[in-house]
């Protein structure tokens, strides 16, 4: 399927203009910012589409870190996705293995977003420059969207329709393996629960205090019962948001608990989500408090798409592994070192691979059609893949065994096993555009694959009319 002489030719050109993206993933590196505050990462990433001659447009979709570059007439649509929020607490010093944060409680780059970001707009400047070269019709944009954790931007994108017009969207996100990225995520919200009561003095007139923190605690007990009776891949996450005061001698007036619910599909979730809304009418109930619930965000469940799938496979499997070197591997078993046997393991098991000792960088490419092990997470990619035939890949750029968020992976963020991750990732991610803009019959059997999953399933996007962009959650 993959047509070798298109791709070879969009690889070099990815590999020419490499190293000013392997910058710009290190100053995002250097500015780690949370949700939907990206405001230095975002203008990092509009002055380099700028630079190579994209259209851009900025805050879109009522977003002021969203934006999206676009290059090239009439022709497909490819969307390229890119992402560039960081972490709270995730602070890390770089190229240290031991715990060291720049700042205490700072945040950091615990998801390689950084990378992911810097990643996708090389591959849409190598499609872009590409396009230029064929004089081909055809249209290539960079989306960047912010706040992928927890924030959901890429849901409050499609819901303004942004993706209306777009043919294909590719993506990708750091790992310690490369390979497709197994269309397995859970669909979420995220969900405010604010209770109402009544101050007094807890001493003197406890029986004329209502307590607000009494309903959340409640509420929470609730939903920690309602577990057993829960489908077994579904999720629910909570935490307090605000406590309602740090003085013990006030019953509590107000107290905010945020839930994030999480289940295989769509209809699951929108089933727990309503029982979960049950259990906090009863804890303001039990309480004599009132509840006001307002969603914050939400993500669909990831739909897979398996020609672009197989083109993707056959891009990285033409491609090889990053090409670690001895370096690389020396530096990735000294984190290794802070790692538990588990934490191995279960970077293992995610790809259905065995563990192999020893290994502290992983350059094989993994099967297409791996058994994948059931912890999975979400992601608002998930949103994007019920309204465009979407694939994604998983480069290795880090540690074998390396935890998802944590300072461990930060601190691997600039090593040089990172670059070549990120440079192997654009370069598959420009390939699969290359086939899709080249092949029509390969643009016409991923549209027929998505036409008949959605022919059998409707969609709701979780991100409905009545919600605003949470631009202030990170502030919590």
């Amino acid at each position: 399927m993959t047509d070798q002489q298109n791709t070879a030719e969009i690889w070099r050109l990815a590999d020419a203009k490499s190293p000013a993206f392997f910058e710009l993933s290190d100053r995002v590196w250097a500015v780690p910012e949370l949700n939907y505050q990206e405001e230095r990462s975002a203008a990092e990433h509009a002055a380099m589409l700028e630079k190579e001659g994209f259209r851009v447009e900025k805050g879109v979709a009522g977003i002021p870190t969203a934006l999206i570059g676009e290059s090239g007439e009439d022709g497909p649509v490819i969307a390229i996705l890119g992402e560039y929020d960081a972490l709270p607490g995730l602070s890390q010093e770089a190229g240290v293995a031991e715990q060291r944060p720049i700042m205490l409680g700072g945040n950091g780059h615990g998801c390689g977003h950084n990378m992911l970001g810097s990643a996708s707009l090389l591959a849409a400047t190598a499609v872009k420059d590409w396009l230029a070269a064929k004089g081909i019709k055809g249209r290539v944009r960079y989306y960047g969207c912010p706040a992928e954790e927890g924030g959901s931007s890429k849901g409050f994108m499609v819901r303004s329709g942004l993706f209306d017009d777009v043919d294909v969207a590719i993506c990708w996100h750091p790992s310690s393996f490369t390979g497709v990225s197994k269309a397995i995520s859970l669909a979420c919200v995220e969900v405010e629960f604010t209770f109402r009561g009544r101050a007094s003095h807890a001493a003197a007139s406890p029986h004329l205090g209502r307590s607000a923190l009494d309903a959340v605690e409640l509420m929470n007990i609730g939903v920690n019962y309602m577990r057993e009776h829960m489908p077994s891949d579904a999720r629910v996450h909570y935490a307090i948001i605000d406590a309602g005061g740090i003085a013990p001698n006030v019953v509590q007036a107000q107290a905010t608990v945020r839930h994030l619910i999480r289940a295989r599909t769509l209809s699951e979730m929108w089933d727990l989500v309503r029982r979960v809304k049950a259990i906090a009418d009863g804890a303001a109930l039990m309480t004599e408090t009132s509840v006001v619930a307002q969603q914050l965000s939400g993500d669909a469940n990831l739909v897979g798409n398996r020609p672009l799938e197989e083109a993707m496979h056959a891009n990285l499997i033409r491609l090889g592994g990053p090409g670690f070197d001895a370096a690389d591997r020396a530096f990735a078993a000294e984190f290794q070192k802070t790692f538990s046997k588990e934490d191995i393991r279960a970077s293992y098991g995610r790809f259905g691979l065995s563990v192999r000792e020893g290994e502290s960088l992983s350059d094989d490419i993994y099967p297409l059609d791996y058994v994948a092990a059931l912890s999975v997470g979400s992601t608002d990619v998930g949103t994007v893949s019920w309204v465009v035939p979407t694939v994604q890949c998983r480069v290795a750029c880090y540690a074998v065994g390396t935890p998802g968020h944590s300072w461990q992976l930060v601190a691997q963020g600039l090593a040089p096993a990172a670059h070549k991750g990120l440079s192997l990732a654009a370069k598959a991610m420009a390939g699969v555009a290359v086939d899709v803009l080249s092949q029509p019959a390969l643009l016409k059997a991923a549209k027929a694959d998505f036409a008949a999953f959605r022919a059998e399933n409707p969609f709701q996007n979780p991100i409905t009319d009545d919600i605003e962009p949470p631009l202030d959650m990170a502030a919590h």
